[in-house]
């Protein structure tokens, strides 16, 4: 319980800027147009600037890469076999089955990197880097494939490589840990030009985060709930326990265990709109999470910590 004031001083914030976003957007301020621009700016030039400056400044020799990178494979198939395992109860179609999907899957980048950075400090921000280099591609694969099969979406393998092959935050996880590993680091005083764009990307995306909210996330409770448990509680549980199984220190740990704690992202949703799921679903389940996990990443912290 003494962790308790901890976890709570540094997750108060976070959620403090995702409710002003969305009592922005419901003020209609500072107008409708402002939101997805502020999402897209986040998304290709802040945020990547964020990644870059962490990877290429630290000292990957001292990250556990190959332990880490097993835990997440282990760990995306292992919840994948547990979806698909209740699909039967779920009582879902196609569509809606994929949505259920991806709001297990996958997880929001901005809340997570706020979280770690409060919470674990630079180290666990280098650390999460890493995680998303690696669960990143895999995610965005197994949610393309999943789409394909049981929402008859058009994706071709030359599409996802595509779609991965231009996705600035692999893109800059890529450049980061190749200045790094080369020795360049961050050259002609970029360090501080991708400073001062890192500090401005977790409030704008927390705020855009929260604009994306919707009210009206009532629909099919119970199986909202189910997708939310499977979430919040059953992913972070499993990579407890494959951490513990590979032997991973405490920071790697908790970073991998809040990584599989958070909400879903709203690439699900864009996904969703492209692939035929079904998107006013995963909409709702994006709402529902994100309210759940108020309550419950204070508690999964304080069983990492």
């Amino acid at each position: 319980m003494r962790d308790l004031p901890l976890i709570l001083g540094a997750l108060g914030p976070i959620f403090a800027i995702m409710l002003l976003g969305l009592g922005l957007r419901r003020l209609g301020f500072p107008g409708e147009d402002f939101w997805p621009a502020t999402e897209r700016f986040t998304y290709w030039i802040l945020f990547p600037a964020l990644l870059l400056h962490h990877l290429a400044l630290a000292r990957l020799a001292d990250y556990p890469v190959g332990p880490v990178a097993t835990v997440i494979v282990a760990l995306l198939l292992g919840m994948t076999a547990v979806i698909y395992g209740v699909r039967t109860w779920l009582k879902v179609d196609g569509p809606a089955f994929t949505s259920v999907y991806q709001g297990v899957i996958r997880f929001n980048t901005y809340v997570g990197l706020s979280v770690v950075l409060a919470v674990f400090g630079t180290a666990g921000a280098t650390m999460a880097a890493l995680v998303m280099a690696i669960m990143i591609p895999l995610i965005n694969v197994l949610c393309v494939v999943v789409l394909n099969t049981h929402a008859g979406g058009k994706a071709t393998v030359g599409s996802v490589l595509r779609g991965l092959v231009t996705n600035p935050l692999i893109l800059a996880c890529l450049a980061g840990i190749g200045l790094n590993v080369g020795g360049v680091g961050l050259p002609w005083g970029s360090a501080a030009v991708l400073d001062a764009l890192a500090r401005a990307a977790l409030p704008l995306g927390l705020l855009a985060v929260g604009a994306g909210l919707r009210l009206d996330a009532l629909m099919r409770p119970g199986l909202l709930i189910s997708t939310s448990v499977l979430k919040l509680l059953v992913m972070p549980a499993l990579a407890g326990i494959f951490c513990w199984m590979m032997g991973l220190g405490s920071l790697e740990r908790g970073v991998l265990v809040t990584f599989a704690a958070l909400p879903s992202a709203s690439a699900a949703y864009i996904l969703a709109r492209q692939l035929g799921g079904d998107a006013p679903l995963i909409a709702a389940i994006l709402t529902v999470e994100t309210a759940l996990a108020l309550i419950t990443l204070p508690i999964i912290l304080m069983s990492v910590l």
